[in-house]
């Protein structure tokens, strides 16, 4: 199938269509059964689609409808497709509904209405929900708005999910973006956290003037190091969120190569995020090589596309005036050699004093707020450089 156009910014729009009945209003019919959900076939043309924008937590199952809009009642949307006998009683135009039953029915839209196994390999649980139009809704941060409508001005634009602005449902606020697994056949998604370090200088100071003790954090520090908490510390059966976050970048490939791996999500939908001690080059190849499944094309495919992103940064005017903190790199690939890597959660990316800048590569220290991230991206770029280079089996 060929896809339509889409409007300036990505996404995908249906073309709307307008009908003028001339003739006599036409007889009174009873409303035909939506023939999509009474067939289950129609509705699985489309295989699952899946979006993350990190991964931690589980499954969440949500259906959209296409025809719906986030922001307009059910009863506004089908107003004008009725008209008025002459009693008042509203009637469904029988050319509208000609040609509503061939689009409704037409497998293009069908493959939109589908259940989205989403998945969230970093980040809080339920921060997601399915948008209509191949779009996704994540919880409104004023942060990341902010980030977003910047960088669909800046020459990143290319290299983030594309924004729509926020919108309300079921009473919560939602940043929409685009659904940057809508394209992809049983995705295989790897969470890419780049940087140093996840957490901003102020949560440091902060921890300092007003401690704050996470039990939940001294769990999962004990589960993976019995030995790392201090006595203090296995006194109180708790840490701080800092010196967990500190804690844990030691442990990992973001204190050795600026960045680490959060989780990888394989076709069949199993997900591995037991990443927390893979600090060394071999043992990155090791886990690259498992994603990619020894697939050449695929991975020279994501090399050109890191290549392409780091030659942007260096001109990016919003990379060059923000700290970048706690964001993702996301790679997409599937069994047709589609693969593709975005940047994605800009949370914590906060803007620097104006005139200031960073270089992004130079080591942090405290108060000079650099963030490491193209230390990390050229790690990273020469990793998967000496993959290619290597023999594949």
């Amino acid at each position: 199938l060929q896809s339509l156009p889409s409007p300036p910014g990505g996404g995908t729009t249906i073309p709307s269509v307008i009908v003028t009945d001339h003739g006599a209003a036409a007889p009174e019919v009873e409303e035909e059964e939506d023939l999509a959900f009474r067939n289950p076939s129609l509705r699985k043309l489309s295989s699952s689609s899946a979006s993350s924008a990190g991964f931690s937590s589980s499954w969440d199952e949500s259906e959209e409808d296409l025809y719906s809009d986030p922001d307009r009642p059910s009863e506004q949307q089908s107003s004008f497709l009725q008209t008025e006998n002459n009693q008042g009683k509203p009637r469904v135009s029988k050319s509208w509904r000609k040609i509503r039953n061939m689009v409704q029915w037409s497998p293009f839209l069908l493959s939109f209405r589908k259940k989205y196994p989403w998945i969230q390999l970093a980040g809080h649980t339920g921060s997601f929900m399915a948008g209509a139009y191949g779009r996704l809704l994540k919880k409104h941060c004023d942060i990341e708005q902010r980030c977003l409508n910047l960088l669909m001005n800046d020459v990143l634009k290319p290299f983030v999910p594309a924004y729509f602005g926020d919108v309300e449902k079921d009473g919560e606020k939602y940043n929409q973006m685009e659904d940057l697994l809508a394209t992809f056949d049983m995705p295989c998604v790897m969470d890419c956290k780049m940087g140093v370090r996840t957490y901003l200088e102020e949560e440091l100071t902060k921890a300092r003037k007003k401690p704050c003790l996470r039990k939940d954090m001294y769990v999962k520090m004990i589960e993976v190091d019995p030995d790392a908490p201090t006595e203090e510390e296995n006194d109180q059966r708790a840490v701080t969120k800092p010196r967990y976050m500190q804690w844990r970048e030691t442990i990992s490939s973001t204190a050795t190569l600026g960045f680490r791996i959060e989780g990888i999500k394989k076709e069949d939908g199993t997900i591995n995020r037991d990443f927390k001690k893979t600090k060394t080059k071999e043992q990155i190849k090791e886990a690259f090589q498992e994603f990619i499944k020894g697939n050449r094309n695929i991975l020279m495919l994501y090399l050109h596309r890191l290549k392409d992103i780091r030659a942007t940064l260096v001109i990016s005017p919003f990379f060059k005036s923000h700290e970048v903190i706690g964001s993702s790199l996301l790679f997409v690939h599937d069994r047709r050699e589609q693969a593709k890597v975005w940047m994605i959660d800009f949370g914590k990316t906060t803007p620097l004093p104006e005139g200031q800048f960073l270089s992004h590569s130079i080591p942090w220290v405290e108060g000079n707020r650099e963030d490491g991230y193209l230390w990390g991206m050229d790690n990273l770029i020469s990793i998967l450089e000496e993959m290619s280079e290597a023999e594949f089996c």
